[in-house]
């Protein structure tokens, strides 16, 4: 008949999150050996030989096979594969370029600040623009602001980036003379001699390109943002707000807004991630030296340590992105954790 003393929650709760955390983390290292893998079978399907690249048009065939030779491209896949893994995860290196035998890890790291500059920045100003388009085209539908929404919407979704650049580089850089057409400036320490540096020359340069980027992602957000308060504008506890005598504002800030811009912070740490894809195109058009151009170097050149470098970076970006955000929403609801 004693009591019987309950036992503690906390081990309750706390297991099934860390299997959870497990799974996603076992997942996160198939999706990364995947991601590389694939690129090594690709990269050695094409007919090109990088080892003929690398030494030259002039080079006869001995110094062919010797440049072969020293890269290691004379070895199966499968040896130069777990090389790599074993080099990347042991020593820290992505290796040297076959192009220009510089380390990859510099020219990497020389080229994430400026593509995280482009895409954070881009980022910034796509929800500066997406929130009060959407909004306010959801608190007035069938209004002329929300047919105009819509036509923002249409033209953003279905225009390609590089015509967007372009005609921004057109008529704002080269007609009207507001910006560069392209360049970029070291906001911090710029090399001797440069024609401009500083953070007023930097973000002066990156206007467009921000441009560019944000109406790529803004148009689908501001139709994201329009669906999340439309709906919620329908729920009962809005209507029940409203029938205690709350203010118009009141409801819209506090109840509205805060749950429908939930799913939308969600998808921004997701979007984030993926758009490290369109930061190719854009970094193309305004010659930025970025790891979209990095990337887009090392394919024409067949430079396999360069390009293994930008995908290295890309996947674990998006898998950490991925991650954190899985684990934000088992946080939020429990119920994902038994999923």
């Amino acid at each position: 008949g004693g009591l019987v003393a309950a036992p503690p929650r906390l081990h309750q709760d706390t297991e099934p999150m860390l299997n959870y955390i497990i799974r996603r983390l076992l997942w996160a290292v198939v999706l990364f050996i995947g991601v590389t893998l694939i690129t090594y079978v690709l990269f050695f399907l094409l007919p090109a030989d990088p080892a003929r690249l690398a030494a030259g048009k002039s080079a006869t065939a001995e110094d062919v096979a010797r440049v072969s030779h020293q890269l290691g491209l004379d070895r199966p896949v499968h040896e130069q594969y777990v090389l790599f893994l074993k080099r990347l995860v042991v020593d820290h290196s992505l290796g040297r370029s076959y192009a220009n035998r510089r380390s990859v890890n510099e020219m990497v790291g020389e080229a994430i600040p400026v593509t995280a500059a482009l895409v954070v920045g881009g980022a910034i100003l796509w929800m500066l623009i997406a929130l009060p388009i959407g909004i306010l085209s959801a608190l007035k539908p069938r209004s002329l602001i929300d047919r105009g929404a819509m036509i923002f919407i249409l033209i953003g979704i279905s225009a390609p980036v590089v015509w967007i650049g372009l005609l921004l580089q057109y008529f704002v850089g080269f007609r009207w003379g507001l910006t560069p057409n392209a360049g970029y400036c070291d906001v911090i320490d710029p090399p001797v001699g440069a024609s401009c540096g500083g953070p007023a020359d930097w973000a002066y340069h990156m206007i467009l390109p921000w441009l560019t980027f944000a109406i790529l992602f803004a148009a689908s957000y501001a139709r994201m943002i329009r669906a999340n308060v439309m709906d919620t504008l329908g729920e009962d506890y809005v209507r029940t707000a409203r029938a205690k005598g709350a203010p118009e504002n009141v409801v819209i800030r506090r109840h509205v807004l805060r749950n429908a811009l939930l799913p939308v912070v969600t998808m921004l740490g997701l979007d984030i991630g993926v758009a490290l894809g369109g930061a190719i195109f854009t970094e193309a058009i305004f010659n930025l030296p970025g790891l979209g151009r990095l990337a887009l170097n090392s394919v024409l050149n067949l430079d396999l340590p360069t390009m293994q470098g930008v995908i290295v970076f890309a996947t674990l970006t998006i898998i950490l992105l991925n991650l954190v955000v899985d684990l934000i929403y088992a946080w939020i609801d429990p119920r994902i954790r038994l999923a």
